[in-house]
């Protein structure tokens, strides 16, 4: 394991503790280190051409952005305002798979666009204040979800019910980690509505967290360097 990515994943624990204990200085002191530990990584990562490194950088440091905003989930400004530094994330995301070959299935679209329909339903119904914008960034979290579960990405790994399974081609776990970062933002609404006392709000922080380091973790795997000189091939 790369040192960066070690380091990354002691933040993240750090992180997790700090929501579930409830020491928020905690969080302040790791969770802005999480992605650009990430971000070093990839300026390390021979594997990546530099368009390649430069869609990630930004996706990261968007995604630096919203943590921060984050870490007072309890504050719908903050909430809002984090969405839009997610959408940007998601966007360069999907940039990036449609750059690795990644295309839209509507097989692997279909129960994403269920999903993210209910999601909105539910958002109008119990806060319809942050309908339009978290449902605005579901479409950019569902459609990198999308792109990062095709199998064309990864076509020597299993599909199941329209999911990668993760082998040695780095490329093959992108689909798990959008399931994960879909899972943790899912969470992510079901406690702003429905979590009502202290404990249950920092436990379902935690798995809110530990599932979006898990996501980052696995969305930036760098390809296999095979595939950086194919490339340069082509």
């Amino acid at each position: 394991m790369r040192a960066l990515r070690a380091g990354y994943l002691a933040a993240a624990a750090v992180t997790v503790f700090g929501a579930v204990t409830g020491r928020d200085r905690l969080q302040w002191l790791s969770k802005p280190l999480l992605m650009p530990l990430l971000a070093a990584d990839t300026f390390t990562a021979a594997e990546l051409d530099p368009v390649e490194r430069r869609l990630l950088v930004g996706s990261l440091a968007a995604a630096t952005v919203g943590d921060i905003l984050l870490i007072e989930p309890d504050d719908d400004r903050r909430l809002i305002a984090g969405a839009s530094s997610f959408a940007v994330m998601q966007t360069g995301y999907s940039v990036l798979w449609w750059r690795r070959g990644a295309r839209p299935l509507a097989a692997i679209a279909a129960p994403r666009a269920l999903a993210w329909a209910g999601a909105a339903g539910l958002l109008r119904a119990k806060a319809p204040a942050l309908a339009v914008p978290l449902t605005a960034y579901g479409a950019t979290l569902g459609t990198a979800a999308t792109l990062a579960s095709d199998p064309g990405l990864a076509p020597e790994a299993k599909n199941v019910a329209g999911l990668n399974i993760p082998n040695g081609d780095p490329r093959s776990r992108y689909g798990l980690g959008a399931l994960l970062f879909t899972v943790s933002d899912g969470l992510i609404v079901l406690r702003r509505l429905f979590a009502r006392d202290d404990r249950t709000r920092r436990l379902t922080e935690g798995v809110i967290l530990a599932t979006y380091a898990a996501a980052q973790y696995l969305l930036t795997s760098p390809p296999q360097r095979v595939d950086s000189r194919r490339r340069s091939m082509e």
